[in-house]
């Protein structure tokens, strides 16, 4: 039988090589999951990803699917609430994160700033198409990780910063990290090169 060669950051768990094979690395146009993605990645803030993609499902429940209509409407009582959730890491600055994010996004909608396209114009509507040989080579942040979160900032989020928004980046696909020599690379890239944000 031939070795599925995978990101040398992909363990053998289960669960992480679903996610390395058919989510990490694919273009994701559509602006509410950019939003719920962006934050999961800050809840993943000191801890490792794999704690996080377990608890998926737990923080879709929690959180409303991630609906920022909803979300804006959580109060103290409801922070209070998920507080008690065990199936969410219950970090109070962490669960604030996500309601106020929320209220950032629908500002930003609310001034016709569409949050998908301000997001991919951090790599000018294409996805950055690298070619790493190792896992070593591979930047934790760039200057447009950089950019990205200080845009962000400034519009309100938190739990953004440069390498939190390098990790949405390569997940979401607004670049293309996998190795080489991985086995989704050429897929990955094919889907990259035909990606094209204004079509969609």
């Amino acid at each position: 039988m031939t070795e599925v060669i995978r990101c040398d950051w992909c363990s053998q768990d289960p669960t992480y090589q679903q996610y390395h094979d058919h989510v990490w690395g694919r273009p994701v146009s559509d602006a509410v999951a950019l939003f719920a993605k962006l934050c999961l990645d800050g809840q993943q803030a000191g801890l490792s990803w794999i704690t996080i993609l377990r608890k998926q499902s737990a923080y879709e429940d929690a959180f409303a699917n991630f609906d920022p209509d909803q979300l804006i409407h959580f109060t103290e009582t409801d922070v209070e609430r998920l507080m008690g959730n065990s199936g969410i890491v219950r970090n109070r600055l962490k669960i604030r994160s996500v309601i106020r994010n929320a209220r950032a996004f629908v500002d930003m909608r609310d001034a016709s700033e569409d949050f998908s396209y301000f997001l991919w114009g951090f790599v000018d509507g294409q996805p950055r198409i690298n070619a790493w040989q190792r896992h070593q080579h591979i930047p934790t942040e760039t200057d447009e990780s950089r950019a990205m979160s200080k845009a962000l900032k400034q519009r309100g989020f938190n739990f953004v910063g440069p390498t939190i928004c390098y990790a949405f980046m390569q997940a979401t696909g607004l670049v293309m990290d996998h190795l080489c020599d991985c086995h989704c690379y050429q897929e990955c890239r094919n889907e990259a090169e035909s990606f094209n944000l204004a079509a969609l």
